[in-house]
């Protein structure tokens, strides 16, 4: 009876979680779907007529097609190289054994208390000086510096759990370093890595003060920086940011959802086995 109770409370108490959680989302879409007076009036009603005409002028007056694009290459970009290199540090500092290990590895994770928007200055006078601005590699390089630390704390912890005795036979075999990095270890910590890749997707998707300081060519500027168009500091234009806010979270959703096991499983492995 115990037991019954037990569950039926801990599905309760779940069920208003994910409501809470999801409610949010719900309140966005319907909102994108509204007029200004209509969004004002019943600001929680769902709407009384649908229509996708505040999704074609957002889409216009943005210009989110050339922003959606600016994204899509600036947070794959940058999502790929954080993959890699943190793969690549992990492998070493879990597999290898050095002088400067403990020390390296403290240092790395050191990055996860470095407030980042406390360095925009530095790294504006650095990207200005090095003829950074205005281009992707402005964004791609300082999202990849600070996603490292997590990405290697993650990843660290899963190769650790990995058994020794898969490197031994290959090297029996004759393969080197890069052939066990490459066609064992990155195999097997793909549930790891899935989890760094979603984390790094949606921070660097959703990223705005980065892209506010160092873009400033239409042309180039990313969806977050596009959104703000809808705003001019007096009023904000709330149908057609709903609108776009809901075009900019479609990718996001479906990165979730198609990688939601490898994420828990990244997660759970990097917490019970490291």
């Amino acid at each position: 009876m115990k037991k019954r109770w037990f569950h039926l409370i801990k599905v309760t108490f779940l069920s208003i979680f994910s409501l809470m959680m999801i409610y949010p989302l719900y309140w966005l879409i319907t909102s994108s779907f509204k007029s200004n007076e209509e969004f004002f009036a019943e600001p929680y009603a769902f709407p009384t007529s649908i229509s996708w005409g505040n999704f074609t002028r957002a889409w216009e007056v943005a210009d989110l097609g050339t922003a959606m694009i600016n994204s899509v290459i600036v947070t794959v970009s940058a999502t790929a190289l954080t993959v890699f290199l943190g793969a690549l540090t992990a492998y070493v500092l879990s597999r290898f054994t050095f002088r400067l290990k403990a020390f390296l590895m403290v240092f790395f994770l050191l990055g996860m208390l470095i407030p980042i928007h406390s360095t925009l200055v530095p790294l504006f006078t650095m990207m200005n000086q090095v003829g950074l601005l205005d281009t992707y590699w402005a964004l791609i390089l300082p999202y990849t510096a600070f996603e490292l630390p997590i990405a290697i704390f993650l990843t660290v912890a899963y190769m650790s759990s990995i058994p020794k005795d898969l490197e031994e036979a290959a090297v029996i075999d004759g393969t080197g370093y890069w052939g066990i990095f490459f066609r064992i270890m990155l195999p097997l910590s793909v549930p790891a890595l899935s989890t760094v890749a979603i984390l790094s997707f949606l921070r660097y998707w959703n990223e705005f003060v980065f892209a506010l300081v160092f873009i400033n060519d239409n042309s180039l500027k990313t969806l977050p920086l596009s959104l703000s168009i809808f705003s001019d500091g007096f009023s904000t234009d709330y149908a057609l940011t709903m609108a776009a806010m809901t075009i900019a979270v479609i990718p996001t959703i479906i990165m979730y959802l198609l990688f939601q096991e490898q994420i828990m499983k990244g997660m759970v492995a990097g917490s019970v086995k490291g």
